[in-house]
């Protein structure tokens, strides 16, 4: 009798399978499982959604392999697989903190604060702190000057995550911590939960020092709180977090001793003592804030810029230093500060400032830099910039009171505009034979990128900056735009797994499309693709809702291409569930629906390649169901469209299909030649994981003898 692989084996096969359902290998896996599950069980099992649910399903596989040879040889081989491509991935290089700055002054309290806390015997409790001050105090460069200063107490690294100080969703905090841990986007899970307890299981044998910066909410960072002996969690925020299970430092501001000490390291003796009639003054508008002493160093024999009731001045030394500048900026520099503030655009690039404030991106690229020499500015890496939220409030305000609320009404739409034919172009370059129905989608041309992997690259480095774009287009009611937007995001949800990232700018399409004029064709597309979003995390209740609203819309718009999409979406829902017979229905009810497009009808000439897609589908669906022959039958003739259109990556992923087909059917010799093409035909594709799991079953089929299943 063959022995069964391990309960923990099965276990750690599902949550690898789980964890990996960001990337292509991961969505084949949890396919694969659903069907064997099926057989081994003797019934259609239920697709698990939670780890509970994990668990019992890997106790129903182990129990039912253990009596039956074929099972138990079938769940091994399916477990080696699964491991081979989708192994639990480690930290693959130690992180690092930011630099911290030259001069540093005072803060010995909170420094002690800090020490005891790292250095208390472990008694159950976790080690961490929340170091909370006004905007400007320093509290970042202090957590970040403490963590140089111990370096010894942290051998595996120090992993610093800036979650810039906005309601950033818990689990894109989770995917940027994982990736400064050295992971790729393939590998980060596409669920929250999943997220967690990998970050939390890389991190359990670390010594390892945390600082989430810029901290919004004990909710935002609720996830990165490690409980392990070894690791030491640093929460920056300007205020206390209600429900946060931290130890409070606050900071305050400096004393005046410290605040000259300061000055006089960044601006020299001889400045301090020229300055010494309006030194009084200078400290008060700075109010002991590190940042204002930084900013106002280079003018310090300068006579003070007066202010009418500047009383504010000792509240907010950040706001202060934001006045004093803007009242000596050129007129370019000062449009392009107010301009480019309108809304909070986390990493700030000249193309978008210039079309902010209607100047050459050479232009903006200098009066950017300009900004960020009176630290008015931030930088945030590959030339782009970030506001502080002070002084961007500032510079809001002083655009609605200087260039008035049409004016700057119209600088975010150009704003969003730049962002929208971006995205389009890059998008279109990523995927060029989706069908799009928005307006710009159809006119433009797809942007000149050197291969389409390449184009997802540039799209997804924007994303934050797209989701915001879709953000202000709902606010500034630019409802068509924000649905256009996120259609050209759609790349990034198919072939990078950004399914979380995109979720609260569909959600935002999804509001306004219901509000665009009656008979459009938004509204079902958006809320396809939120379904879309939607099944990687296995919410399913929520992506069959949005499915139906989706058929609904098309229905009411008359609009049979999209009809057909929103079925086949509803389709993918229960392929996902493992309901392999009701997905197939579903697939081919898709398939009627497109027979009534006529040549003079929307859609009509994608109606081929619609066609092809639901093919490969069902022959997924038949797999599941064990019929080989259909299966393989859909399969062929998907594949053949696919080579003859010459879709690299269609190609791959239906060659893919079949070669898994004839592995399941016995029929390893033949599955050899599809995998070496599929391999070839992902070349510039960047789907490492996806070539991992070929190579993965290649090795399958040469390592093991050929038998019937």
């Amino acid at each position: 009798m063959v022995e069964p692989v391990s309960l923990g084996a099965v276990s750690a096969m599902l949550g690898a399978a789980y964890a990996g359902m960001g990337n292509e290998a991961g969505k084949r896996a949890t396919q694969l499982i659903g069907g064997l599950a099926r057989r081994i069980v003797g019934r259609e099992v239920t697709a698990p959604q939670t780890v509970s649910e994990r668990e019992g399903l890997a106790r129903q596989l182990f129990e039912g392999a253990r009596g039956d040879d074929q099972h138990a040889r079938a769940l091994a081989e399916l477990a080696a697989l699964v491991h081979g491509t989708l192994s639990h991935p480690a930290v693959r290089r130690q992180p690092q903190l930011p630099g911290a700055v030259t001069l540093f002054s005072d803060r010995q309290e909170p420094m002690r604060q800090l020490d005891r806390e790292a250095s208390r015997k472990f008694d159950g409790r976790p080690r961490r702190v929340l170091l909370h001050g006004p905007e400007g105090i320093g509290s970042s460069a202090l957590a970040v000057q403490w963590g140089w200063r111990e370096l010894r107490r942290f051998p595996d690294g120090q992993l610093y995550v800036d979650l810039g100080g906005r309601a950033l969703d818990a689990a894109v905090a989770v995917h940027r911590a994982l990736s400064e841990l050295g992971l790729s986007d393939e590998e980060v899970p596409p669920g929250l939960e999943d997220r967690t307890n990998l970050f939390r299981d890389l991190v359990t044998d670390l010594r390892l020092l945390v600082v989430l910066d810029h901290a919004h909410s004990a909710a935002q960072v609720g996830p990165l709180l490690a409980s392990e002996p070894g690791v030491f969690t640093i929460v920056v925020a300007h205020r206390r977090l209600p429900g946060l299970d931290a130890v409070p430092i606050e900071v305050e501001p400096l004393s005046r001793k410290y605040a000259v000490q300061l000055l006089t390291d960044i601006a020299g003796r001889k400045a301090v003592d020229r300055a010494r009639g309006t030194l009084p003054s200078v400290l008060a508008r700075c109010a002991g804030s590190p940042y204002a002493l930084w900013a106002v160093a280079p003018r310090l024999t300068a006579p003070p810029h007066e202010e009418a009731g500047s009383t504010m001045a000792v509240h907010d030394p950040v706001r202060t230093h934001a006045e004093d500048v803007y009242s000596r900026l050129s007129p370019d520099a000062a449009l392009v500060y107010r301009r480019a503030a309108l809304w909070p655009w986390p990493a700030l690039s000249p193309a978008a400032a210039a079309a902010a404030a209607e100047v050459t991106e050479s232009a903006a690229a200098g009066l950017l830099e300009e900004l960020e020499a009176l630290r008015l500015l931030e930088p945030v890496g590959s030339g782009r910039f970030r506001y502080r939220p002070a002084v961007r409030r500032h510079a809001e305000e002083t655009a609605a009171r200087e260039d008035g609320i049409a004016d700057c009404r119209k600088a975010v739409r150009r704003t969003v505009e730049w962002y929208l034919d971006f995205a389009v172009r890059a998008g279109r370059a990523a995927l060029r034979q989706s069908w799009r129905v928005g307006r710009a989608a159809n006119e433009l041309a797809p942007g000149d990128y050197p291969s389409p992997g390449e184009a997802l690259a540039a799209l997804v480095g924007e994303l934050d900056n797209l989701v915001q774009a879709v953000l202000a287009a709902k606010e500034f009611e630019l409802g068509d735009t924000a649905c256009q937007l996120c259609e050209a995001l759609w790349a990034a949800q198919l072939k990078d797994g950004r399914h979380e990232e995109v979720l609260p700018a569909l959600r935002a399409a999804v509001d306004v499309a219901g509000q665009l004029p009656p008979g459009g064709l938004m509204a079902g597309r958006m809320h396809t693709l939120l379904a879309m979003a939607l099944i990687p995390s296995r919410r399913f209740a929520e992506a069959e809702t949005a499915a139906r609203a989706a058929a609904e819309a098309e229905r009411q718009a008359d609009h049979l291409r999209g009809a057909a999409t929103a079925t086949e979406t509803l389709g993918l829902v229960r392929l996902a569930q493992w309901r392999f017979h009701d997905a197939y229905e579903l697939f081919t009810e898709a398939d009627r629906i497109l027979d009534g497009i006529g040549e003079d009808d929307l859609g009509f000439a994608d109606v081929p390649r619609a066609r092809a897609l639901l093919r490969r589908h069902r022959g997924r669906a038949l797999r599941g169901l064990d019929n080989w022959a259909e299966s393989e039958e859909e399969l062929t003739a998907a594949l053949g469209f696919f080579r003859e259109t010459q879709e690299p990556y269609n190609t791959a992923r239906t060659l893919t299909d079949l070669a898994e087909t004839y592995v399941l059917a016995g029929r390893r010799p033949d599955a050899l030649p599809l995998i070496d093409e599929a391999i070839d035909a992902l070349v510039n594709e960047n789907a490492h994981y996806h070539v991992a799991h070929l190579r993965a079953l290649r090795e399958s089929c040469v390592s093991e003898p050929n038998r019937s299943p």
